[in-house]
């Protein structure tokens, strides 16, 4: 790939099917359902399944020293940026120095955190009420800050939260500091936690709005992210540019009727202004919901590229409802399939959609290397 564009270069991603890219893309190529029974004593929630990441356990994986008080949200993310970061010398990927930049998707932050300490502050005894040291963790920039202080990080430092499509923006928020010449190198992604807090949340939110087709859709967890960076510097540290961004597209639907015509409009501005028609489309990363959201979804892809659609690329089948995580894990799923031979694998340009009632809805087109 040539290209003066920045470019992504590597990846990684903590997912329930593993603790690393390698698990990552075993699982999506054997089309592995991560969803495991949950245990009554350790998980009071309405549900029967999630998915979970596997042996997650952060004084495990990064020490006692500062992790006391870190939650679990926040060590997703120091973890999943860990595994990005390290090489296999146990040392640390070439060109990332602190001056490197981290914009990192979320929903709220952690909400169990919040409901913790706000429990805390009403029940606790007195005169401390509640251990201070867990007040960072129910702010919502909390994982992104711990990340930037656990690996060294002294550029642009942002959160964003916007929904399923938060991988998007934060890929766009992160293209836009590089454009602008805030940060020559920028690690981007999304993280998302499974925890009582947002199990029951999300119960309360499907019995609020009747959503039969989704009230069963196995919850999941997780972070995803990457490496953006110049194509001259990838190239100067040993790394090859695995995809570009033709562009980004976005609008806001406030009701399910208006998820289709503005997904329909997103999409062909983004054709547009990529310079594409429809039949250069040669793979598809949708967000995969079921029920109506996910109809409209597919309805305006099919309005604007056509049938038969290109070959898709799927994730949450294997990993569930990772939220805020849901593009960010799309965009890790294209990168982890451009080997595999399956669905998307050599694919030269991959269309990621998102779509969500009452929020976001959003598109990207990516080339491949070897384009």
């Amino acid at each position: 790939m040539v290209s003066t564009d920045p470019v992504i270069s590597a990846w990684s991603a903590l997912s329930p099917l593993g603790l690393g890219s390698a698990e990552f893309s075993r699982g999506l190529d054997s089309r592995r359902r991560a969803a495991v029974r949950l245990d009554r004593e350790e998980w009071e929630v309405p549900f029967e399944e999630a998915c979970l990441v596997p042996g997650f356990d952060i004084r495990g994986l990064l020490g006692r020293k500062g992790t006391r008080s870190m939650d679990r949200i926040t060590g997703l993310a120091v973890v999943a940026l860990g595994r990005l970061l390290a090489t296999g010398d146990t040392g640390r990927l070439p060109g990332i120095d602190e001056n490197t930049g981290l914009v990192l998707g979320t929903s709220t932050g952690s909400a169990q955190s919040m409901m913790n300490f706000t429990r805390d502050s009403l029940v606790g005894d007195r005169p401390y009420l509640v251990d201070p040291a867990r007040f960072p963790n129910t702010v919502m920039n909390c994982a992104a800050g711990q990340s930037a202080i656990w690996h060294r990080l002294k550029g642009p430092n942002t959160t964003i939260a916007g929904g399923r499509a938060t991988g998007l923006l934060a890929l766009r928020y992160a293209l836009r500091l590089h454009r602008a010449g805030r940060a020559r190198t920028l690690l981007c992604g999304a993280v998302e936690e499974f925890s009582t807090a947002r199990a029951w949340l999300a119960w309360h939110a499907r019995e609020a709005t009747g959503d039969d087709g989704r009230r069963d859709a196995v919850l999941g967890e997780g972070a995803a992210v990457w490496l953006l960076e110049d194509a001259e510097d990838a190239r100067a540290h040993g790394r090859s540019g695995i995809a570009e961004v033709l562009g980004l597209e976005f609008g806001f639907a406030e009701d399910l009727a208006a998820v289709r015509p503005v997904l329909v409009e997103c999409l062909r501005r983004l054709l547009d202004r990529s310079d594409l028609d429809a039949d250069g489309v040669d793979a598809l990363a949708d967000t995969q919901l079921a029920g109506p959201e996910g109809d409209a979804e597919r309805a305006a892809v099919t309005d604007v590229l056509g049938t038969p659609l290109p070959p898709r690329v799927a994730c949450a089948d294997s990993i569930g409802d990772t939220f805020a995580a849901s593009a960010a894990f799309q965009i890790a799923a294209v990168l982890a399939r451009t080997g595999s031979g399956e669905a998307g694998a050599g694919s030269r340009t991959v269309l990621i959609t998102s779509a969500e009632a009452n929020g976001m809805v959003g598109a990207a087109l990516l080339r491949l290397a070897g384009s």
